[in-house]
Order: structure tokens, then sequence, then C-alpha cells
């Protein structure tokens, strides 16, 4: 073994040994029990529909893409899906990414450049952050959801550039919505753009069940959107959506999108048929903020500091690693696939079970569910 080797093989190993002491050591955990911590909100992921449109276009298309898209991985599948993905969010364009951490990574570090200005929420996504840090703006991090803050900045920061606002709609691991016609009206008088990720809010939200940008009106104030499609729609990749100009920009100097082999052409099928089911009415949605609301309640009378009215993404805060991780096995003991989720993916003394409602759910499961965790939480002494 070479010197080098030596030494770094013990500064890795020190480092994992200090994660194991500190309860943020991970492992590779398969599914196992009843889905409460996935992203499948419309359990699209198994849908009869999907399946079966990806498997007839793998029959016609083939496993791969054989390329980026800018090469040989290009085919007419991906522009007809991002055509109609542009019609869904009412905007004039869309481009496909491999993933919604790629989507980001292009948007933030395309557009941002030197002269430029970007604020943003101390809360949003490790891939907003990364995007942020890879542009080459100045950047302005404001307290969570806190317009004010954001006001102030923007009142008081000037520059020659492009500012830019980057936020979550719905954020990831609090649950809690962005108070986006808000920002939308601040960033239209201050000639702000908006950069707006739809990963938890696609599908779930507005009228048609395009999402928080859909439901609060803003699609206009919007420069534009990130729209994963690994959470409710159920598959992989995710499209950035705005206009035509934008886009064709992002398609020309996209980093992510321009090295990156395309995803297999299957995938557009299946997306296709996630967005006929989404067409045909607002039923699943109103499923899924049915349960929620259910079982929202059930929590909060018992107690937890939980809102009685709230999002899909239900926080259960512990603060101590090692005491979420004993919460997480004893509801994993009782049948129930709830995970716990610790810095860095939240704050230092934040870590918590991150619960999901979906709509494979129904009132007898959550009621177990319930009164699992009221026992888990009491023999811990958490309540």
């Amino acid at each position: 073994m070479m010197e080098f080797d030596r030494v770094l093989e013990t500064r890795i190993r020190q480092r994992l040994e200090n994660f194991e002491l500190n309860g943020l050591s991970r492992r590779l955990v398969p599914p196992a029990g009843i889905d409460l911590s996935s992203n499948d909100y419309l359990q699209f992921a198994s849908h009869p529909l999907l399946k079966e449109r990806m498997c007839s276009a793998i029959l016609q298309e083939g496993c791969g893409s054989t390329g980026s898209r800018l090469l040989r991985g290009d085919r007419s599948c991906f522009s007809d899906i991002e055509k109609r993905f542009a019609a869904f969010k009412d905007t004039e364009a869309a481009l496909y990414f491999s993933s919604g951490y790629a989507a980001n990574l292009a948007v933030l570090s395309t557009f941002l450049e030197d002269s430029d200005v970007v604020f943003f929420d101390r809360l949003n996504h490790a891939s907003l952050i990364d995007g942020i840090k890879l542009g080459k703006a100045r950047k302005i991090l404001f307290s969570h959801n806190d317009l004010a803050a954001f006001e102030h900045y923007l009142r008081s920061i000037s520059t020659t550039g492009q500012r830019f606002l980057v936020v979550e709609s719905l954020f990831s691991m609090d649950g809690d919505i962005a108070p986006l016609s808000e920002y939308a009206a601040l960033c239209k008088e201050a000639g702000v753009a908006l950069i707006v990720d739809e990963a938890h809010a696609i599908g779930l939200y507005g009228d048609r069940g395009s999402g928080l940008i859909e439901s609060t009106g803003i699609a206009n104030d919007t420069f534009l959107s990130i729209n994963p499609a690994g959470k409710a729609l159920g598959l992989a990749g995710a499209f950035v959506a705005g206009s035509q100009w934008a886009i064709d920009y992002l398609m020309q100097r996209g980093r992510t999108f321009v090295f990156s082999t395309a995803l297999p052409p299957a995938m557009a099928a299946a997306l296709g048929a996630a967005l006929d089911l989404i067409g045909e009415g607002p039923e699943l949605r109103h499923r899924l903020h049915r349960l929620t609301s259910l079982l929202r309640g059930m929590l909060f009378d018992q107690g937890l500091d939980i809102a009685r009215h709230g999002t899909q993404i239900i926080p259960v805060l512990v603060g101590d690693n090692a005491r979420a991780l004993s919460l997480a096995r004893s509801l994993q003991l009782d049948g129930f696939d709830v995970r716990a989720i610790r810095p860095p993916s939240v704050p230092d003394g934040s870590a918590r079970l991150r619960i999901c409602v979906n709509t494979g759910l129904d009132e007898t499961i959550l009621e177990r569910f319930s009164s699992s965790l009221h026992s888990a939480l009491s023999s811990l002494g958490a309540r």
C-alpha cells in the first residue's frame, strides 16, 4: 500500500467512527413494512398503467438511450413529453433532466453570473444549495420562510446584474409551504427572477395538480420552476419549465444536461401515463389531503407539536440522533417503514421522523400507526 493510501484510509476511518459515535452513520435498507417514509405520494411507482406503458416502450425503444441528448440519445418521445409538461405547467417550454439534483445544478450554475445576487432560504434542499455554490453570484442566505428578512435584503442589496430568489414551494423536511404569493409580488416589483423547486408539490396542488405555483397564481411571475418526477409522479428525472429563451439557453449551457446520458426513452412513456392519471381529476389528490388531515388530527390530539392542518410531510421532531433512530426502530418493529432523518439532511439538534402520507394508506392503518407512535414516544420519554 502506498503511503498516501495509509494516510487517507486513517483519515476516512476516523470520520466513519465519528459518524457511528454521533448517531450519524447510515445504512442502505430496502423497503419493508407499511410505507410512511417514501415520496410516492400517489402510489404511481407501482401503478399498472405506468408499468404497462413503460414495458411497451422498452420493447419499442430499447432499454437505454445510448448517449446524451445532444449526441445520439435524443428521441421524439422526449420532445413530446417536454411539450406536454410545459403545457401542464402553463409555460412556453420545458427540458427533461436525469434527476432533480442535476436540474438544480444546471439551472443555478448556468444563470447565476458574476455581477448577480442570489437570495435563498436557509432550509433549501441540498441540490439548490450546491447549485448556488456553483453559481458565481453573490450569495445572501435568509432565515427560513422569513419574508421580512428577504424584503430587508431586497431593499438594501443592489447590483449591476440580475437578482434571483431561490426557494422550494413545499419544503421537503419541514413540510411547510413558502409564502409564494408574497415572494412573487416583491420579485415582480423589484425585477427579481424567482426560481421555485416544486419537488414535493408537483402532482398534488392546484386545480390541475401542477403544483403550488398554479394554486397561488404566480405562473406569470416565476422565472423557472424545477419539477422532479421522482416524487408524486412515481418515476425519475426532472423538468425545468419556463420561457422558451431560458430553456433554449439551458439546453446549450446546462452542464448536467449536455454531459449526461439521457434517461431511458421508456421513462417518457411512463411520464405520459402519470400525467394522464393526474388529468383524470382531483380524486387522488383529494384522498391524499383527506388522509393527511386525518393523521395530523390524530397526532395533534395526542399532544404532539404538529399543526392540525398542513401538507403530506409531517415532521415529528426528536432532537437527539440516537433517540430518533431508536424511535424509528420501534415503529419498524411494529410493521411501519419510518426512517430517522438526521444531519446533514436537517440542522444539528433537529433529528426527526419524517412521516409521509400516501394514497395507499387508510384510516385503520393510520389509527394503528398513531397508536404505535404514541407508545414508542412514551417509552422513550419523548412526550
